[in-house]
Order: C-alpha cells, then structure tokens, then sequence
C-alpha cells in the first residue's frame, strides 16, 4: 500500500495490507499497518449492509476510532462513504488495473460538511 498527497511523492515508510476471508465468506477482513507515527493501523470488517444487495464497511484503527462506510464494488470501481459529520463526511473511490493488480484510489473529505477537498491518494499493489 503507497499513499500521499495529491500529485506528490509517497509519503515516506512501508506500508502492508491484507485481506482474507473470515471462515465462511460472509466477510472479508482488511487489516493494515504503516510504518509512519501519524498514520493509524487498522481492521476493516466489510460484509452485507442493511438493504439487500448493499455492502458496509467497519472500520476501527489504533487511535480507537471507529466508522461505518457504506460500500459499493461495480465494474471495477470500489467506493466508500460516509455522510456522518462526526468528525466529517469522507469518500474514497478506487479503480482495479485491467489485470486487478492494482487499485489506485483516492479518499476525499468535507471538513465543512459540503466542500470536497482531496485527502490522500492511496495505491495498493498486489504481492508475492
């Protein structure tokens, strides 16, 4: 996993993330850990959401924050969402490389509630 701002270099340290299959496929599991202080390492639960055929994301990190992101995965394009304002709204979108490699993405934040400014670009390359 590679991440920094927009447009700039990495942001320095590894970074390494996971999935698998919790037993029984009924949720996949993500964890992460970065080798930057500022950065938080975390789990991610994601299974079905409440609407049939909706995915949610659960997400809880070091610093012992926790979030619910509403998810969807269609045509090679991963995205997440929340609409909370607490502490605001956030959004990632994430595009699979032809071979599915790669995901190349970017989160986005509303600190104010309704203009979008860029956060990060976050990169995962498949390994090994």
């Amino acid at each position: 996993m590679e991440a920094g701002p927009p447009g700039g270099p990495q942001w320095p340290g590894g970074a390494q993330v996971d999935f698998e299959w919790l037993q029984g496929r009924a949720f996949l599991i993500e964890r992460w850990a970065i080798d930057m202080p500022e950065a938080p390492d975390g789990i991610a639960i994601i299974g079905a959401g409440d609407e049939a055929g909706s995915l949610r994301q659960y997400y809880f990190d070091s610093r012992g924050v926790h979030r619910i992101y509403e998810m969807t995965l269609s045509d090679g394009v991963w995205k997440l969402w929340r609409d909370s304002p607490d502490p605001f709204p956030q959004r990632f979108t994430g595009t699979f490389s032809d071979d599915g490699n790669t995901i190349t993405g970017r989160w986005e934040k509303a600190e104010d509630g309704s203009n979008w400014d860029i956060d990060f670009d976050l990169t995962y390359r498949r390994v090994g």
